[in-house]
């Protein structure tokens, strides 16, 4: 995990400050063991960014993933979205294949063609 821990540095704030959105060099931190809405942010970070880091990263993914659902009050607070959010995301998909394809030049000509007539018995 060298990529990973020769970029970021992390550690404890010195004051109990709030959070201040306009601050650039501001951090926002997210704790993927407690909570399953900030691992699925970091698997959305994980496939944007470059490919050493994101090696990094799954393996880091795969570290939780493999342990024990450890939950702090807002990763239980989280918990019924994220698997709400799978699911939704789940059905479409499945929706999707059972849709008709688009007619394509083959389709499209025997949808322009005479209908034939009575079919015989």
């Amino acid at each position: 995990m060298a990529e990973l821990t020769r970029r970021y540095i992390v550690m404890a704030m010195a004051t109990e400050a709030p959070f201040d959105p306009r601050d650039p060099e501001g951090v926002f931190v997210l704790k993927p063991w407690k909570d399953p809405a900030a691992l699925r942010a970091l698997e959305t970070y994980r496939d944007k960014c470059y490919p050493e880091l994101s090696e990094d990263l799954t393996t880091w993914i795969r570290t939780i993933e493999s342990g024990t659902p450890i939950r702090g009050g807002v990763g239980k607070r989280n918990e019924p979205y994220v698997k709400a959010a799978v699911t939704a995301t789940a059905r479409p998909k499945a929706a999707a294949s059972r849709r008709a394809k688009p007619a394509g030049p083959r389709r499209a000509a025997r949808a322009t063609r005479k209908p034939a007539g009575k079919k015989r018995k």
